[in-house]
């Protein structure tokens, strides 16, 4: 009858049996820790950004798929003018819209919090 954990050489008690235990492989002594581990190249910047990139390129190709099925004109009027423009631009220019006023409320937001931790340094030396 098979044991579910048995012990191997160098593993330790109660590892299960053909458990990806680093140390129970061959030569898993002479790699550095966070390889053995199974954890590898630590995470970067540069592979963030990167990442960053490639999200931001597919969302601008699925921006200008949008903005070219929608180029049915729209009659916008702001005070006394009057503007005919495709949908699709509309759209994008409301969501840019959004996104500059939500940076507006959270730069405030993080100017008070500045303040705040320097009136706290200034207070504790």
């Amino acid at each position: 009858m098979a044991r579910p954990f048995e012990e191997t050489p160098g593993a330790g008690p109660n590892v299960p049996a053909g458990s990806d235990n680093p140390t129970s492989r061959p030569g898993a002594h002479d790699v550095p820790p966070e390889v053995a581990r199974g954890k590898g190249i630590r995470h970067t910047r540069t592979g963030a950004t990167w990442t960053g990139l490639v999200i931001g390129t597919l969302v601008l190709v699925l921006l200008l798929v949008f903005i070219l099925q929608n180029l049915d004109g729209v009659v916008l009027e702001l005070f006394a003018w009057e503007f005919t423009v495709p949908l699709g631009v509309t759209l994008l220019f409301a969501a840019i819209a959004g996104a500059v006023i939500v940076a507006l409320v959270g730069s405030i937001r993080i100017l008070q919090i500045r303040r705040a931790a320097t009136r706290q340094r200034k207070l504790i030396s």
